[in-house]
């Protein structure tokens, strides 16, 4: 499967930490995410990680680009709905292609975990 990781700055703690609690059953799929996460993610954990671009410069709308041609089969973003993105526009288009798709897309730490368990207990079936 290929996977994007993706989370806004107040988020990549949170995102680090699932990385890490998770590292054994992200480590059997292809990782994808935007650069800072990328970075932080594979300095945590050793996971290898295609990085796209910072999000606030494009790599929400690489990733966005993978999920039109089909080339993404989940999406974890940690979002942080308190603060104002900059890029806003690029997050909703992002979250829309994932709909269109019917791409599972996790937007919060608890839904990435009920996501990451069916993965780890092998009851996470692409559609």
């Amino acid at each position: 499967m290929k996977i994007a990781l993706i989370a806004h700055d107040k988020k990549k703690d949170e995102i680090i930490e699932l990385a890490k609690k998770y590292k054994e059953v992200l480590a059997e799929h292809e990782l994808y995410a935007t650069g800072t996460t990328g970075t932080l993610i594979m300095g945590e954990t050793a996971l290898p990680i295609h990085r796209m671009k910072s999000g606030p410069l494009g790599g929400d709308q690489q990733i966005g680009a993978m999920l039109a041609n089909g080339e993404l089969d989940l999406i974890i973003f940690l979002r942080d709905p308190l603060t104002a993105q900059p890029h806003e526009p690029d997050v909703s288009a992002l979250l829309r292609l994932g709909d269109v798709q019917k791409i599972p897309l996790a937007t919060n730490a608890a839904s990435a975990v009920i996501m990451l368990e069916a993965l780890k207990n092998g009851t996470f079936f692409k559609h």
